[in-house]
């Protein structure tokens, strides 16, 4: 999904999904250049081990109309133990990737997709950074931060034109394995932490509920310390 901020509800889609829940997530002071460094934490410690919901933070670049996200998506537990999915990618048309844990082309259109699995225990929250390594080409980090354990995801070239990334963007949840009836959803939460940025202070607004499924997929939302905690589902 790209959930755009001029077109709210606008999908980019490849199969069937269902949309649950955004939020706005902004950094105090960015110049117009943008910065080269941000990094997003998200606790998925009380969702199921299953495949279907993506925790997402997406940003967009000054001087591209199109978005870059990251986030994470639970996956079936392996021999090895639980799975943590992370995804890294850009809608960017030109963007380019030299990087095997890449492939051309988000949610069927122009851009580069990014992924990486790990065996990681889902009650540590993780960081996924996004920095610029040089010139127009970005690299995407998870970072346990309990351990300290980083994991490259993946790497592309945006166009020439392209600067920092900007100082405010949108977030959200959604359950993407095809169409699901708002009460069949499973039980799952996560935690979105203020955005890091050195220097900066990162906050996230009240996540609200948005798609088919409003008030029909218990969703609550509470303040915790340094971000916002979310669940949906039964």
């Amino acid at each position: 999904m790209k959930f755009s901020q001029t077109l709210p509800f606008a999908l980019a889609l490849l199969q069937p999904t269902t949309a649950l829940v955004g939020h706005s997530w902004s950094v105090s002071d960015v110049t117009d250049d943008g910065i080269r460094e941000i990094t997003f934490p998200i606790n998925i410690a009380n969702a199921p081990h299953e495949v279907g919901f993506y925790f997402a933070q997406q940003f967009t670049f000054a001087g591209q109309s199109d978005v870059g996200y990251t986030g994470l998506q639970p996956q079936v537990d392996s021999s090895a133990g639980s799975v943590v999915h992370a995804a890294f990618s850009s809608f960017v048309p030109g963007s380019t990737t030299t990087d095997e844990n890449c492939s051309d082309g988000a949610d069927g259109g122009a851009g580069v997709s990014c992924y990486v699995n790990i065996n990681g225990t889902y009650a540590n929250t993780y960081h996924l950074n996004v920095k610029n390594s040089e010139g127009t080409t970005w690299v995407g980090t998870l970072i346990d931060a309990v351990t300290g354990a980083e994991t490259h995801i993946g790497s592309y070239t945006l166009p020439d034109t392209t600067r920092g990334i900007e100082g405010s963007q949108l977030g959200f949840v959604e359950y993407f394995l095809g169409t699901k009836e708002c009460g069949d959803l499973p039980k799952t939460a996560v935690t979105f932490g203020n955005p890091i940025v050195e220097g900066h202070t990162g906050s996230i607004e009240v996540p609200y509920e948005y798609g088919d499924c409003v008030e029909k997929s218990a969703f609550e939302t509470h303040s915790v310390e340094s971000g916002q905690e979310v669940s949906v589902g039964f």
